[in-house]
Protein backbone atom coordinates (compact mmCIF):
# COMPACT_ATOMS: atom_id res chain seq x y z
CA UNK A 1 0.00 0.00 0.00
CA UNK A 2 1.82 3.54 -1.07
CA UNK A 3 1.35 7.00 1.64
CA UNK A 4 -1.06 8.03 -0.56
CA UNK A 5 -3.54 5.01 -0.24
CA UNK A 6 -2.52 4.85 3.51
CA UNK A 7 -3.22 8.23 3.92
CA UNK A 8 -6.69 8.17 2.44
CA UNK A 9 -8.14 5.32 4.57
CA UNK A 10 -6.82 6.84 7.52
CA UNK A 11 -8.70 10.17 6.07
CA UNK A 12 -11.84 7.72 5.40
CA UNK A 13 -11.72 6.41 9.05
CA UNK A 14 -11.73 9.44 11.05
CA UNK A 15 -14.20 11.06 8.98
CA UNK A 16 -16.58 8.33 10.05
CA UNK A 17 -16.76 9.64 12.97
CA UNK A 18 -18.41 13.00 11.41
CA UNK A 19 -22.06 11.27 10.44
CA UNK A 20 -23.29 11.64 14.19
CA UNK A 21 -22.72 15.71 14.11
CA UNK A 22 -25.24 15.77 11.12
CA UNK A 23 -28.76 15.97 10.35
CA UNK A 24 -31.15 17.19 8.07
CA UNK A 25 -30.94 20.94 6.08
CA UNK A 26 -26.68 20.13 6.53
CA UNK A 27 -24.78 20.31 3.35
CA UNK A 28 -21.32 18.17 3.35
CA UNK A 29 -18.48 19.47 1.02
CA UNK A 30 -15.63 17.11 0.66
CA UNK A 31 -12.61 16.57 -1.34
CA UNK A 32 -11.91 13.40 -3.53
CA UNK A 33 -10.04 11.48 -0.72
CA UNK A 34 -13.18 10.99 1.39
CA UNK A 35 -15.33 9.19 -1.64
CA UNK A 36 -16.57 5.86 -1.08
CA UNK A 37 -19.64 3.89 -1.06
CA UNK A 38 -19.75 3.01 2.54
CA UNK A 39 -18.76 6.62 3.79
CA UNK A 40 -21.22 7.93 1.31
CA UNK A 41 -24.52 5.80 2.54
CA UNK A 42 -23.02 6.49 6.49
CA UNK A 43 -23.46 10.27 5.75
CA UNK A 44 -26.85 10.42 3.77
CA UNK A 45 -28.42 8.00 6.29
CA UNK A 46 -28.75 11.09 8.55
CA UNK A 47 -30.36 13.38 5.85
CA UNK A 48 -27.51 15.54 5.06
CA UNK A 49 -26.85 15.90 1.42
CA UNK A 50 -23.77 15.95 -0.01
CA UNK A 51 -21.12 17.32 -2.27
CA UNK A 52 -17.81 15.74 -2.91
CA UNK A 53 -14.91 15.92 -5.27
CA UNK A 54 -14.30 13.24 -7.72
CA UNK A 55 -10.75 11.24 -7.93
CA UNK A 56 -9.88 11.67 -11.56
CA UNK A 57 -9.58 7.67 -12.81
CA UNK A 58 -13.38 7.38 -11.46
CA UNK A 59 -15.96 6.27 -14.38
CA UNK A 60 -18.98 7.87 -13.72
CA UNK A 61 -21.55 6.86 -17.19
CA UNK A 62 -24.32 9.05 -18.10
CA UNK A 63 -27.29 7.46 -16.82
CA UNK A 64 -29.44 10.63 -17.81
CA UNK A 65 -28.32 14.44 -19.05
CA UNK A 66 -29.96 17.56 -17.80
CA UNK A 67 -29.37 21.16 -19.59
CA UNK A 68 -27.26 22.90 -17.60
CA UNK A 69 -24.50 20.52 -18.35
CA UNK A 70 -24.98 17.75 -15.04
CA UNK A 71 -25.82 14.48 -15.56
CA UNK A 72 -26.93 11.57 -13.44
CA UNK A 73 -24.91 8.51 -12.75
CA UNK A 74 -23.96 6.05 -10.18
CA UNK A 75 -20.99 5.15 -7.82
CA UNK A 76 -20.12 1.42 -6.95
CA UNK A 77 -18.42 0.27 -4.34
CA UNK A 78 -15.11 -1.36 -5.00
CA UNK A 79 -16.10 -4.73 -3.85
CA UNK A 80 -18.11 -6.93 -2.01
CA UNK A 81 -22.07 -7.21 -1.58
CA UNK A 82 -22.44 -3.40 -1.77
CA UNK A 83 -20.97 -3.52 -5.11
CA UNK A 84 -24.04 -5.29 -6.86
CA UNK A 85 -26.16 -1.85 -4.99
CA UNK A 86 -25.00 1.26 -6.67
CA UNK A 87 -25.87 4.70 -5.30
CA UNK A 88 -27.38 7.20 -7.80
CA UNK A 89 -25.57 10.44 -7.61
CA UNK A 90 -25.46 13.87 -10.01
CA UNK A 91 -22.42 14.32 -11.65
CA UNK A 92 -21.14 18.17 -12.27
CA UNK A 93 -18.55 18.40 -14.53
CA UNK A 94 -16.29 22.21 -14.63
CA UNK A 95 -13.13 24.52 -15.20
CA UNK A 96 -11.76 27.09 -13.41
CA UNK A 97 -10.28 29.91 -15.15
CA UNK A 98 -7.30 31.30 -15.27
CA UNK A 99 -6.10 27.35 -13.25
CA UNK A 100 -2.79 25.99 -14.32
CA UNK A 101 -1.56 22.50 -13.69
CA UNK A 102 -3.03 18.89 -13.35
CA UNK A 103 -6.28 20.56 -12.52
CA UNK A 104 -6.76 22.74 -15.67
CA UNK A 105 -5.93 20.26 -18.20
CA UNK A 106 -8.38 17.41 -16.75
CA UNK A 107 -10.90 20.11 -14.58
CA UNK A 108 -13.07 19.34 -11.62
CA UNK A 109 -15.79 17.07 -11.38
CA UNK A 110 -18.21 16.73 -8.38
CA UNK A 111 -21.29 14.20 -6.65
CA UNK A 112 -23.99 15.16 -5.50
CA UNK A 113 -26.94 14.26 -4.04
CA UNK A 114 -29.12 17.29 -4.96
CA UNK A 115 -30.52 15.54 -7.80
CA UNK A 116 -32.78 18.15 -8.88
CA UNK A 117 -30.78 20.72 -11.75
CA UNK A 118 -33.88 22.88 -12.03
CA UNK A 119 -33.44 23.81 -8.44
CA UNK A 120 -30.37 23.40 -7.79
CA UNK A 121 -28.38 24.73 -11.14
CA UNK A 122 -24.47 22.98 -11.67
CA UNK A 123 -22.71 26.47 -11.96
CA UNK A 124 -24.40 27.49 -8.31
CA UNK A 125 -23.05 24.36 -6.61
CA UNK A 126 -19.62 24.71 -8.37
CA UNK A 127 -19.21 28.27 -7.31
CA UNK A 128 -20.22 26.94 -3.46
CA UNK A 129 -17.79 24.30 -3.66
CA UNK A 130 -14.86 26.65 -3.99
CA UNK A 131 -15.79 27.97 -1.03
CA UNK A 132 -14.51 24.87 0.58
CA UNK A 133 -11.15 25.79 -0.31
CA UNK A 134 -11.34 28.78 2.20
CA UNK A 135 -10.55 26.15 4.34
CA UNK A 136 -7.35 26.05 3.40
CA UNK A 137 -6.67 29.94 4.19
CA UNK A 138 -8.01 29.12 7.49
CA UNK A 139 -5.52 26.70 8.58
CA UNK A 140 -2.44 28.82 7.06
CA UNK A 141 -4.07 31.57 9.37
CA UNK A 142 -3.84 29.66 12.54
CA UNK A 143 -0.30 27.74 11.69
CA UNK A 144 1.69 30.78 10.17
CA UNK A 145 0.54 33.95 10.96
CA UNK A 146 -1.31 33.54 14.51
CA UNK A 147 0.66 31.51 16.23
CA UNK A 148 4.33 31.98 14.03
CA UNK A 149 6.44 30.06 10.90
CA UNK A 150 8.42 27.29 12.74
CA UNK A 151 6.62 27.71 16.44
CA UNK A 152 5.57 24.59 18.03
CA UNK A 153 3.41 24.20 21.06
CA UNK A 154 5.45 24.50 24.23
CA UNK A 155 3.75 22.70 26.89
CA UNK A 156 4.85 19.42 28.24
CA UNK A 157 1.52 17.72 28.69
CA UNK A 158 -1.52 16.71 26.56
CA UNK A 159 -3.79 18.78 29.18
CA UNK A 160 -1.95 22.08 28.55
CA UNK A 161 -1.10 21.01 24.65
CA UNK A 162 -5.32 20.95 24.37
CA UNK A 163 -5.11 24.30 26.55
CA UNK A 164 -3.03 25.63 23.98
CA UNK A 165 -5.15 24.45 20.79
CA UNK A 166 -8.02 25.95 22.22
CA UNK A 167 -6.58 29.30 22.96
CA UNK A 168 -5.35 29.74 19.60
CA UNK A 169 -8.63 28.32 18.25
CA UNK A 170 -10.38 31.28 20.40
CA UNK A 171 -8.15 33.56 19.36
CA UNK A 172 -8.95 33.04 15.58
CA UNK A 173 -12.36 32.95 16.47
CA UNK A 174 -12.54 36.32 17.83
CA UNK A 175 -10.47 38.31 15.06
CA UNK A 176 -12.49 36.70 12.77
CA UNK A 177 -15.25 38.20 14.17
CA UNK A 178 -13.56 41.18 14.47
CA UNK A 179 -13.33 40.64 10.46
CA UNK A 180 -17.04 40.06 10.13
CA UNK A 181 -18.37 43.34 12.11
CA UNK A 182 -15.33 45.13 10.20
CA UNK A 183 -16.82 44.33 6.71
CA UNK A 184 -20.22 44.84 7.94
CA UNK A 185 -19.53 48.62 9.21
CA UNK A 186 -18.08 49.33 5.23
CA UNK A 187 -20.51 46.99 2.86
CA UNK A 188 -17.75 44.79 1.83
CA UNK A 189 -17.87 41.11 1.77
CA UNK A 190 -15.59 39.77 4.78
CA UNK A 191 -13.01 37.69 2.16
CA UNK A 192 -12.00 41.58 1.46
CA UNK A 193 -10.59 42.17 4.84
CA UNK A 194 -6.99 40.97 5.61
CA UNK A 195 -6.83 38.49 8.57
CA UNK A 196 -2.91 39.77 8.66
CA UNK A 197 -3.37 43.21 9.17
CA UNK A 198 -6.50 42.44 11.70
CA UNK A 199 -3.90 40.34 13.29
CA UNK A 200 -1.40 43.23 13.76
CA UNK A 201 -4.15 45.60 14.50
CA UNK A 202 -5.27 43.41 17.29
CA UNK A 203 -1.41 43.30 18.62
CA UNK A 204 -0.88 46.61 18.45
CA UNK A 205 -4.07 47.47 20.46
CA UNK A 206 -3.42 44.68 23.16
CA UNK A 207 0.14 46.46 23.58
CA UNK A 208 -0.35 49.65 23.64
CA UNK A 209 -3.96 49.51 26.07
CA UNK A 210 -4.50 45.74 27.52
CA UNK A 211 -7.76 44.71 27.82
CA UNK A 212 -8.74 47.24 24.94
CA UNK A 213 -9.63 43.97 22.53
CA UNK A 214 -12.38 42.22 23.51
CA UNK A 215 -15.17 40.61 21.93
Amino acid sequence: MGNGEASARVTRCRASRLPRSLGRGQLVLADREFLGVPLWRAFTATGADLLWRVPANRVLPVIKQFQDGSWLSQIRASSGPARQEPVTVRVLAYQLKGQVGESAAGGYRLVTTLLDARRYPARQLAALYCERWEVESVFTEIKTHQRGARVVLSSKTPDGIRQQIWAHLLVHHALRELMLRTAATRGLDPDRVSFTETLRSARRSVTVTPGSFSL
